[in-house]
């Protein structure tokens, strides 16, 4: 059902430029050249790592983001740190995010605003099929190669707004210090080609 909701967002960025101005672009995410990372916390620790963007669209109007999707693949999360195996298949797992069950999360961007010498990107993320509102702080500029490039700032993800429980304080009251922290760090650069008309 998210895939399908997805080819659909993607159809109807494209379908909308042919009735909007000239200003009006859109592009394609170019996937070999686009990260996103992310750090957790637990208390006394932290882990790092990737997970994969599969597909992803923005429109831009006079400078500003107007509309996007991205489609992550969540069986790509990666552990960078130690322990990597096994801390990797608990991620994967139905005590975190269930990536058998839920192999697919979106971000649809529902507009910007400018905040300082930044862009403020606004949209909803949807994982384990809850959605939440999020935004961030991001830069956009241009490659040598004339690609547009979406750098975010750090921003910060609550996974119990995903029914993520496991050893969640939101969820659970006799942890101690056995808890992980809710809240873990996003931060993506995504590279974008225009797609011609």
């Amino acid at each position: 059902m998210m895939i399908k909701k997805s080819i659909i967002v993607a159809i109807v960025i494209l379908t909308t430029m042919s009735f909007t101005s000239i200003e009006r672009k859109a592009y394609k995410a170019v996937i070999s050249e686009s990260t996103a990372a992310w750090v957790a916390y637990k208390a006394g620790g932290q882990h790092n790592g990737t997970i994969g963007i599969k597909e992803g669209f923005l429109v831009v109007d006079d400078n500003m983001v107007v509309s996007g999707s991205f489609t992550i693949e969540m069986n790509s999360i990666k552990v960078l740190d130690t322990d990597k195996k096994k801390l990797l298949n608990h991620l994967k797992s139905d005590d975190f995010f269930d990536v058998e069950k839920f192999p697919i999360a979106t971000f649809i961007i529902s507009g910007s605003s400018i905040d300082g010498d930044k862009m403020m990107i606004k949209g909803k993320l949807t994982i384990k099929e809850l959605t939440e509102e999020i935004k961030f702080l991001a830069s956009i500029t241009k490659n040598e190669k004339g690609q547009m490039v979406l750098e975010s700032e750090t921003f910060k993800v609550n996974r119990a707004k995903f029914n993520v429980t496991y050893k969640s304080k939101t969820f659970f009251n006799n942890l101690k210090d056995k808890f992980i922290y809710d809240e873990f760090d996003m931060k993506v650069k995504v590279v974008f080609s225009e797609i011609e008309k």
